[in-house]
């Protein structure tokens, strides 16, 4: 049986073809809409007034906010209170005097500047997150926009929002993943505005580092009364020929005049070039006069064909836009561009993904929404070089664990060509901590639901719909209630395509749950694989969250143990790429189960980056997670131990990725492009070769390869050609004995030479190396440069045990915004300009101002050769 979706997605965005920073709302914009974005010049305050009190309480604003987003709702709207909340608080106050704040730019995560504290939790990544935090942006309103539309649209804000405006409180959101907008338009008046935003992060509301402030992008929108509404257009594509394509264009439009208007409504198709640029209109279609009543919305279907579409694919992604203008006495009042993909999509249970027809292997990873050394403040050019490292490795697919995505994420997806699961929620009723989601769950789950497909539903990227991770009432007949009912929001919002969850309980593959999703995905179940297909041969299944193995990149511990639960020294992981927590395990074990099943649709990697928070294996305070293989270092701990009791982990970040949080990659990068990129010549050596303690002992090679075949060489000399086993997925000789040296690979395919590498020991360490991945950046104050930082010998080879402290200076028109160096044990702090080298690396990250010219970033260390790179701005 298939489970068909014979639809071409579509992606909509409020679409701009330039973006503006602003400060000052100007009258000279003459655009039917303007979306600006409103992001410069906010100033920033924690904690509340005194004069607060308890009055902003959660459980005293939560009648107010709940009666925001009703749009999203198809119970009874909530009814907002009369008087004005926070009436008595100094900080809402228009004439408040907060010249003294902190003047920052959005968006901004106040988290990620630490500092980092032993005692805080680690797995919320050893960062102040928490707490509550306030935000004030004055602005001015020309005459010329009276009687206009003014919203305020905030992608992200985390969390528990609260939004006043000249001392009037406008409305708020509790939860920090979502995109929201608020009406402005009764509160505002000509001149001077002041906007006062206060966010509250309660202790205890995340598993992972969630960030804490504003930190997504802020847009002012301006429209005429008479306009497209939030989110308003959906396109669907129910038929999908070589030669033509039928699109359904659903327009809702939104009229907040006193009276009601008659209008026309058009719609012109266009193709998206190479370089974003419309092409002339393809297809055009205008309605006959329309009435809409006062203070109403009116949903409007128009129907288009276009003839010989181009398909949107992981190869070329094609994108249309559909510019759709609403005209009123023959004047043109709003003018909404969406963004769009041709495409079908399709999961057949006995065979897997289909895209436009095609069987395509989901080659996913799970990615938490944090960016490494700049927190949870999302960077676009940050994200597209995750994507691109991702695509690298042969990864299709993304799965937002386990929220909703930045809206630019998906943008980037959609233009890139990748496969996006887009995620809801965590957790329901039942909470995970004791103060997330569940709190809110009740009153929100539908308004955030269908503010998520609403807002996602036309991008082409997005295949799935996950309504929730591993929530804990997957074994009950009350959560499976809970589920159908969330799997029925969708539906409603999004007819095109289908549900899924993660789930981890093997019993929810057949007490009833698995009945209310359409396509099962299972968190580390490759045993349940048949299982379940043989109970449920006509539904789809997949892997929703695989492996979880964790390492440390450039760590090897010894004595070598296959054992998965071993590999554990000095809070780091051993990079044999064999170790993993309980319930989880090596990726060749995954691979295993899908080899066995090919019904499997495909598999999201827990995770492709490592993330702040969540340490595992070293996420408790227990020491009998410790495993030292140094004697030395063991009495040390056991001794420190005694005097103290107990000692608390370290670990701030995750060891789980296949990147580590710089992005550099770690040794199963290599397992898993060899097995996503079967035709790339690819042949990778670990461990190192620096072991000059270990001459005369075992030292165990492992190669990753595409081949089916490799002879490994030590200096010359044979150690044997062997084949890769059914069901294998790395070549190994294990009994190795260590010499300084070279030791080369040559792997062969279909008998056939196919690949090689080698790996020698280094030199001692006598230079820095910098290699930054863009030498060209825009000035435009948001574009980064990523400068890998090597310490290596005269040879200019990194050396791989490297622990050199590095030091920077940054001149020119640019600054240095983030540095790390991929250790889960480091405490510095992120924007210190110093740093260790971890295992040979560093990374800085910088960014550009908003001048043009020459930046030069340097890079120092006691008895090493200096190094220095160019980045141009422009």
């Amino acid at each position: 049986m298939k489970f068909f979706i014979p639809r071409g997605i579509a992606m909509q965005r409020f679409f701009c073809l330039a973006l503006f920073i602003m400060s000052t709302i100007s009258h000279a914009a003459t655009a039917p809409r303007e979306r600006l974005l409103f992001n410069t010049a906010w100033r920033f305050q924690k904690d509340d007034p005194a004069d607060a009190g308890n009055q902003l309480d959660y459980d005293k604003t939560k009648k107010w906010v709940n009666a925001t987003g009703n749009e999203f709702s198809k119970n009874a709207p909530f009814a907002r209170p009369s008087g004005n909340l926070g009436d008595g608080v100094s900080f809402t106050r228009s004439n408040f005097a907060d010249a003294a704040w902190r003047t920052l730019n959005l968006p901004h995560d106040w988290g990620i500047e630490g500092p980092f504290k032993q005692e805080y939790d680690g797995s919320t990544g050893k960062l102040p997150w928490w707490g509550i935090g306030w935000y004030r942006k004055h602005f001015s309103v020309a005459a010329g926009d009276t009687g206009k539309q003014i919203y305020l649209q905030i992608e992200g804000a985390m969390s528990h929002s609260l939004v006043w405006l000249n001392g009037q409180f406008v409305g708020g959101w509790p939860y920090g993943y979502s995109s929201f907008q608020l009406d402005l338009t009764p509160y505002l008046k000509s001149g001077d505005n002041v906007i006062a935003i206060r966010l509250n992060n309660p202790p205890d509301s995340s598993r992972w580092y969630p960030g804490g402030g504003i930190y997504r992008n802020v847009w002012l929108l301006k429209t005429a009364p008479l306009h497209i509404a939030q989110w308003g257009t959906y396109i669907t594509t129910p038929e999908v020929t070589q030669g033509a394509a039928t699109i359904d264009l659903q327009t809702v439009l939104e009229n907040s005049a006193a009276q009601a208007a008659n209008l026309t409504l058009r719609t012109q198709i266009h193709a998206i070039g190479a370089s974003g640029k419309l092409g002339k209109a393809l297809a055009t279609l205008e309605t006959k006069e329309i009435n809409v009543p006062a203070q109403a919305r009116q949903n409007q279907v128009l129907q288009i064909r276009l003839a010989n579409p181009k398909l949107w694919n992981l190869e070329k992604p094609q994108l249309y836009t559909a510019v759709t203008t609403i005209k009123q006495n023959g004047r043109i009042v709003d003018s909404y561009q969406t963004e769009f993909g041709i495409r079908t999509v399709a999961f057949d249970a006995a065979k897997g993904f289909f895209l436009n027809g095609k069987l395509v292997e989901i080659k996913g990873v799970c990615n938490h929404h944090d960016l490494g050394a700049l927190g949870a403040a999302f960077n676009v050019r940050a994200a597209e070089r995750q994507i691109e490292i991702l695509q690298e490795m042969g990864c299709n697919a993304i799965r937002t664990s386990h929220n909703p995505p930045a809206p630019e994420l998906l943008d980037l997806c959609d233009r890139m060509g990748m496969l996006v699961m887009d995620e809801s929620f965590d957790c329901w009723r039942s909470g995970k901590t004791t103060n997330d989601y569940h709190r809110d769950f009740d009153d929100w789950h539908e308004k955030d639901l269908r503010a998520l497909v609403r807002r996602d539903r036309n991008h082409p990227s997005v295949i799935l719909w996950s309504i929730g991770n591993e929530v804990h009432e997957q074994g009950s007949p009350e959560g499976h209630k809970i589920a159908a009912e969330l799997s029925a929001i969708v539906r409603d919002e999004d007819t095109t395509r289908l549900t899924t969850a993660g789930c981890n309980d093997t019993r929810a593959g057949y007490n009833g749950f698995e009945k209310t999703i359409d396509v099962f995905g299972y968190n580390y179940k490759p045993g349940e694989y048949g299982k379940f297909h043989k109970a449920h041969p006509n539904q789809p299944i997949y892997g929703s969250e695989t492996a979880s193995c964790v390492s440390s990149r450039g760590e090897y511990f010894f004595p070598f143990s296959n054992n998965k639960d071993d590999g554990r020294a000095n809070f780091q992981v051993s990079s044999y790429d064999l170790y993993a927590p309980g319930w989880a395990m090596p990726p060749d074990w995954e691979f295993k189960g899908q080899d066995q099943n090919p019904f499997v649709g495909g598999e999201f990697v827990w995770t492709g980056f490592d993330y702040l928070g969540e340490p595992t294996p070293y996420n408790n305070d227990v020491t009998n997670l410790l495993n030292f293989s140094d004697a030395a270092a063991k009495a040390r701990m056991e001794k420190e131990l005694a005097d103290l009791g107990k000692i608390r982990v370290p670990s701030r970040s995750s060891y789980f990725g296949i990147l580590d949080l710089c992005g550099f990659k770690k040794d199963r990068f290599y397992i898993y492009q060899a097995r996503w990129r079967p035709d790339l010549p690819l042949a990778h050596i670990l461990p190192h070769w620096n072991w000059p303690e270990r001459v005369g002992q075992v030292t165990p090679i492992h190669v990753y390869t595409s081949g089916d075949e490799a002879e490994l060489f030590l200096n010359g000399k044979s150690l044997g050609r062997k084949t890769k086993g059914a069901l294998e997925y790395r070549i190994r000789w294990d009994d190795v004995i260590y010499e300084p040296g070279e030791v080369r690979v040559v792997a062969y395919k279909n008998g056939q030479k196919w690949a090689e590498e080698t790996v020698v020991t280094t030199g001692p360490t006598a230079q820095i190396k910098l290699d930054a991945d863009h030498k060209t950046i825009k000035a435009d104050g948001q574009d980064l440069s990523f400068v890998t930082v090597s310490v290596a010998d005269a040879e200019g080879l990194m050396v791989p045990h490297a622990k050199n402290h590095l030091r920077f200076e940054i001149s020119g028109p640019g600054e240095i915004v983030g540095v790390d160096n991929g250790d889960a044990t480091g405490h510095e702090s992120f924007q210190s300009n110093e740093r260790d080298a971890y295992n040979g690396l560093c990374l800085v990250i910088v960014r550009a101002t908003n001048k043009a010219g020459e930046i030069t970033l340097r890079a120092a260390s006691e008895g090493l050769k200096n190094g220095a790179i160019v980045i141009l701005s422009k």
